[in-house]
């Protein structure tokens, strides 16, 4: 009886093993896209004070001014190889732009901008997440 269970338990595991990466992944998304399900992806190109600018790639807005933002900027241009995202300072006229285009303070949270649509604060970070593939390693 009890190797019966061990081996059902191995079973287990190694299934959760191939498993997990991928419903992590989409409980990731799940949770990022709650703050978005109202709004219209790409709203910001029919607003005329939003200037234009590529958006084939997720676009990263952070305060250039503050020391940790920068270095987390910083920290995205290292492990965000094959040049996956854009970055832009807030004070930036683009920054500005979808800040105020968003109804978003720059001052309380950075701005990601994916498919056309904002994420910021946990839900921003989580779907950084996605964007690079999962959690990484400093």
């Amino acid at each position: 009886m009890i190797q019966r269970f061990k081996g059902q338990a191995k079973l287990i595991s190694r299934t959760l093993d191939r498993v997990a990466p991928y419903l992590f992944r989409m409980a990731i998304s799940e949770a990022a896209m709650a703050d978005t399900k109202d709004l219209a992806p790409c709203s910001y190109r029919d607003d005329p004070a939003v200037p234009s600018f590529p958006d084939d790639r997720p676009l990263f807005i952070f305060d250039g001014v503050c020391v940790l933002c920068s270095g987390g900027a910083r920290w995205l241009m290292r492990h965000g190889s094959q040049r996956r995202f854009r970055l832009t300072t807030a004070q930036s006229p683009i920054g500005k732009a979808l800040y105020a285009h968003y109804g978003i303070d720059w001052n309380e949270t950075y701005l990601l901008v994916n498919g056309g649509l904002p994420y910021t604060k946990s839900s921003g970070s989580l779907h950084m997440c996605v964007l690079l593939g999962g959690c990484v390693r400093s």
